[in-house]
């Protein structure tokens, strides 16, 4: 059952009609317009709209993210953050003008191409969603081989790495139940960097956290940003925004402003 949820970001089939439906090929072939992107623009939103059911919660979002942001999306529990992040990684079906990710066209993504799109993206998840009866070494190798390594010498190379990344070298044969919240959670971000993603989502990481591990597991996120990875969080908490400081994007009242100059 553990392993079915583990499985539900690579594999996850969205239920709604619209990523089943195919173009016709002569519409394909239509003329579109084409729209200009510098090589650094990761994410292109232009007038989406986010839904949670049939209910629109936030209208007319448009954004652009480049590489090496880190951008907050801020604001309270059931604003729409979490409902575009699921939209950016093809969870729920895309309703806007247009939605470019990571070379990938939302309102005409074939359903084919979402574990390819999903393959491009780290996700960081805030119930950790670990296999509990596997250490973290079985839990990282358990990932890399679902997306197609074999070389067991590359994997233990690149599991070291990740979690040397996040500070947790020494903690490979732990279980799961064995470490700390915010231990759980940088596992995860290692979880994340496995693939080299040229883009990380994160849903609410320091939800579930005390002060204390909240702000370790920001202070490797921020260490992250340094580096040069781009990365999308979400929050509610007001603490995450004033005391590491970048762009967010508030969410209130079906609107999003950006602080962005």
């Amino acid at each position: 059952m553990e392993e079915n949820n583990q499985q539900e970001f690579e594999q996850h089939e969205p239920e709604q009609q619209e990523f089943e439906q195919e173009q016709p090929e002569q519409q394909e072939q239509e003329e579109q317009e084409v729209i200009e992107r510098d090589s650094d623009v990761l994410v292109d939103l232009r007038n989406v709209n986010v839904y949670q059911g049939e209910r629109i919660v936030v209208e007319n979002v448009s954004l652009e993210v480049r590489k090496g942001e880190l951008v907050f999306l801020m604001g309270r529990t059931g604003s729409g953050k979490s409902s575009l992040l699921k939209i950016l990684y093809a969870d729920l079906p895309f309703n806007g003008d247009s939605g470019y990710v990571l070379g990938f066209e939302l309102s005409d993504i074939r359903r084919k191409e979402i574990p390819t799109l999903r393959r491009k993206l780290g996700m960081i998840f805030q119930d950790f969603q670990l296999l509990t009866d596997r250490t973290v070494q079985e839990n990282l190798y358990f990932v890399l081989k679902a997306t197609g390594w074999k070389n067991k010498q590359a994997m233990d190379e690149r599991v070291v790495e990740v979690m040397t990344t996040v500070g947790l070298p020494d903690k490979l044969e732990k279980m799961p139940h064995q470490l700390s919240g915010g231990e759980q959670q940088k596992v995860v971000i290692a979880r994340a960097l496995l693939n080299h993603p040229d883009l990380i989502l994160a849903d609410e990481p320091t939800g579930n956290l005390d002060p204390i591990s909240s702000e370790e597991v920001m202070n490797t996120i921020i260490a992250l940003k340094e580096q040069g990875i781009t990365i999308l969080m979400a929050t509610h908490d007001l603490m995450v925004t004033e005391k590491f400081a970048s762009r967010t994007l508030w969410f209130n009242n079906g609107k999003v402003q950006d602080n962005r100059p």
